[in-house]
């Protein structure tokens, strides 16, 4: 029975594989993008001032709220993870605060949030609190007594907290922002991390009043700041003889022109690896970052496109046509409108334009256009799109074939209408 059940080595496809893998680095964990190191060269302002800041809540004080800003890859969660582990050395057993982690871009639900950070102080929280059933103020109140039960100082990282915002509101963050008016014996400071710089224009304004806060900026790496942070992560892990100077320095290269991203300079450099040792190389070249690179940036764009249903195509479709008549803010009016027109002239069913506000935050999701809601004040919300897809890709795309009646169609005093 269990020679029946037994692998026959040399039928799996996977010997031939794990014969020609050849391993060139000690410990891969160094080129995960999650990986805290030691250090963190080219941050030191940053952890200073946020360190600075924080510090008071090690003497019961509230900290000044802090709002975060720098583009992708700039180190900004990392500086915060960093800051977590080093507040915990000195306070390891939570006697003067908790530092409380949440990424709104992966939990994007008031409610959720707020059970998020919940569950992190709270031990025994499924019987105290549900995951779903409750009211938001229900939960609202039943979090700010178990803060306030507690006489500690709660700093809360709210990660990416402008990608909830600009789907939902910005409800938890007034909400959060307001908290300490039901508190006396425990407080709370907010950290928000955002990678858009007119965030707060976001917020409506009572929200953005409550908030006050400082800002710091979290600007590109350079090319040179790139080297140093991959050379610092990768001393002593690789074989001798693997790794020539020369690869790091592309990678950064490479990435230094990508807006300094530090996370794709060591994608670059972990994928490369990982190519060489599938092929059986001796040693890591600019070739293998040249294939990394392409490996990485296969087109997921494009493939992501093609499997549209074809009424988000026709969307997709609207919506460029608005970017290339005018540069002007583009709102979901102006997109619905354009998309009965095109629709018409394909003659596909005309989707209602609440069901076409869900497309569009689809869209938004899959990183195609960027949507946010933006205050209009006492006219209420509008929400903000704007195209976020190359413009070979958006020209290859305008070609698909659903859209072959465009090419026919002749409206008035118009001799093309693409």
């Amino acid at each position: 029975m269990n020679d029946e059940k037994s692998i026959n080595k040399e039928e799996s496809i996977f010997v031939q594989y794990v014969k020609k893998r050849k391993e060139l680095i000690k410990d891969k964990k160094v080129l995960q993008t999650t990986y805290l190191p030691d250090e963190l060269p080219h941050r030191k302002d940053q952890i200073d001032k946020i360190a600075s800041i924080i510090s008071t809540a090690l003497n019961g004080e509230k900290p000044s709220n802090i709002m975060i800003y720098g583009m992708t890859g700039t180190g900004k969660t990392a500086v915060i993870n960093y800051i977590g582990k080093e507040l915990n050395k000195i306070d390891p057993d939570k006697d003067h605060c908790f530092y409380l982690y949440v990424n709104c871009e992966i939990i994007d639900t008031a409610y959720g949030i707020l059970y998020d950070i919940a569950k992190q102080f709270i031990d025994d929280i499924n019987q105290k609190i549900p995951f779903t059933g409750w009211s938001f103020e229900k939960l609202y109140k039943e979090f700010y007594e178990e803060i306030e039960s507690r006489s500690r100082v709660f700093i809360i990282i709210l990660d990416e907290i402008d990608h909830m915002i600009s789907k939902k509101g910005d409800d938890i963050f007034y909400y959060l922002a307001k908290i300490n008016e039901h508190l006396s014996r425990s407080k709370v400071s907010i950290i928000g991390i955002s990678n858009n710089s007119k965030f707060q224009e976001m917020l409506e304004p009572k929200a953005k009043s409550r908030f006050g806060g400082e800002s710091i900026i979290f600007p590109p790496y350079t090319k040179k700041e790139l080297e140093d942070i991959l050379f610092d992560r990768i001393k002593d892990v690789f074989e001798p003889n693997v790794l020539d100077d020369s690869v790091v320095e592309y990678c950064a290269a490479l990435a230094s022109r990508n807006d300094g991203d530090e996370r794709m300079a060591i994608d670059l450099l972990r994928t490369a690896t990982d190519i060489a040792e599938r092929n059986g190389d001796s040693e890591i070249t600019t070739a293998h970052v040249k294939s990394a690179k392409s490996s990485i940036e296969i087109d997921v764009v494009e493939e992501s496109i093609k499997s549209l249903a074809t009424q988000t195509k026709i969307l997709l479709l609207s919506i460029i046509k608005i970017s290339e008549k005018s540069n002007e803010i583009i709102t979901t009016g102006d997109v619905y409108n354009e998309y009965r027109d095109i629709a018409s002239i394909i003659n596909v069913p005309i989707l209602t334009q609440r069901r076409i506000g869900d497309l569009i935050q689809e869209l938004d999701m899959m990183g195609l256009i960027n949507a946010s809601i933006k205050s209009l004040g006492r006219a209420g919300r509008t929400k903000e799109i704007k195209l976020d897809i190359q413009k070979e890709v958006v020209e290859r795309f305008k070609k698909d074939s659903i859209f072959k009646k465009l090419d026919d169609y002749r409206p008035p005093n118009q001799t093309k209408l693409m």
